[in-house]
Order: structure tokens, then C-alpha cells, then sequence
């Protein structure tokens, strides 16, 4: 990551390189990234019907540095049981994606929204699950108190943003499917915590955002 992540101006700087607060019905137009950008050819139809989504990028003040709040999820959940994910989840009708993201952080891990100040959206991403997630992009002020939902978040915690912004960090896994297919994903593993899938997608897309290629 260059120099310019320790200097005063990363958070404007972070919010010029976002995409400004809008309602999540225009979305759909816009470009993305998904579950499929390692492999093309197992890509959804682009008439696919998509559920409406939106996680919160959260980007934690410390004295450090900025990082990232990730959970990892309950294993009692049907989908994605023990897997490392942002806060988020299905939006509901009439909220924006902003409202959507807020909500769930606080309904997971207990994060009131007013330690929360919004900076702008990311690249929507599609799953392969059917979901267009919008990524919302929020600076957290210290001095929150998280509790996790014990129905859907088993542990709370920090990763360094530094870390997940260095491409050097950003792996490309690949796994079979039960159909017999082969799924290539990018994966990046900190303090033996392997983030991968849709969550890895969206902080990959976020980086090239903010420091590499332009959104394809």
C-alpha cells in the first residue's frame, strides 16, 4: 500500500474514489464485479432476477491505522455456516443501501450508527448465490461497544486495512464444486483467518477502486 494510507487526507481521498450515496434501485445499471470474475464462463445470465443486498465496509479510526470490521458467522446458520463476512444482509423494500447497512451491523454485532460516518458506496457484486450486494463504505469513530447476535455471528473482529488493500495479500484459490465444476476465488489470510468468497471479492473490487485497475 503507498504512503498516501498513513497520511491525514485517506479519508477524503478513500471518499473521492467512491461512488455517492444513491438509491440502490440504480444499482442494477451499474457496473460490478461478482463470484465469477476469475471464471467467465460460469457466469449467471445478466437477465437473472437478483436480490437486493448490501454490506458495510467499516473502516475502524485507530491509532494504528485504519481496519476492517469482519465477522465471522454462526455456525448454526443454513448458508455460509462458519465463514468470514461484512455486516450486511437482503434489503429491505424501501430502504437505500446505506439504511440496509447500518441496520444490519446493528442488528449482528451491535454497532450503533452513530459512531458511523458514511463516505459513499463501492462496486456492486453479484454472487453466485443471487444477490447484487452494494458495498457501503463508513468510517467508525472509536469508543463503540460490539455484541454479536449469537443467531448469526459467532466472533467479531479486526482486520488491518493496510493488509486487505496490498494486491501482494490477494490469493487466487480455486475449489470443486459439487457439479463437478471448478470455482476460482480470490482468498486473503490474516492472523490464521481466511477471508474468501463474496467477502474478498468485494474488498478486491474496493482496492482496485482506490489503488488499481479501473471497475471492468
Amino acid at each position: 500500500m503507498n504512503d498516501l494510507s498513513r497520511g491525514r487526507d485517506l479519508k477524503a481521498w478513500i471518499a473521492d474514489h467512491l461512488d455517492p450515496l444513491h438509491h440502490g434501485g440504480a444499482v442494477a445499471g451499474m457496473k460490478r464485479r461478482s463470484d465469477f470474475d476469475l471464471d467467465p464462463s460460469g457466469a449467471a445470465a445478466p437477465d437473472e432476477i437478483l436480490t437486493p443486498a448490501a454490506v458495510l465496509i467499516g473502516l475502524v479510526e485507530r491509532d494504528v491505522g485504519y481496519t476492517v470490521l469482519l465477522t465471522r458467522r454462526a455456525d448454526t446458520l443454513r448458508r455460509h455456516t462458519g465463514q468470514v463476512a461484512l455486516p450486511g444482509g437482503r434489503q429491505d423494500p424501501g430502504e437505500t443501501p446505506w439504511e440496509t447497512a447500518l441496520r444490519e451491523a446493528e442488528e449482528e454485532i451491535g454497532l450503533e450508527r452513530r459512531f458511523v460516518t458514511l463516505a459513499g458506496l463501492s462496486t456492486p457484486y453479484q454472487t453466485g448465490t443471487g444477490y447484487l450486494v452494494t458495498p457501503v463504505v463508513g468510517f467508525v469513530a472509536p469508543g463503540f461497544t460490539l455484541t454479536p447476535n449469537p443467531d448469526e455471528v459467532a466472533d467479531i473482529f479486526e482486520t488491518p486495512f493496510g493488509f486487505l488493500m496490498d494486491p501482494a495479500n490477494h490469493e487466487e484459490h480455486e475449489r470443486a464444486l459439487p457439479n463437478g465444476e471448478t470455482r476460482r476465488f480470490y482468498a486473503m489470510t490474516h492472523d490464521e483467518r481466511v477471508i474468501w468468497g463474496a467477502t474478498a471479492g468485494i474488498l478486491r473490487a474496493l482496492y482496485d477502486r482506490l489503488y488499481g485497475a479501473a471497475v471492468a
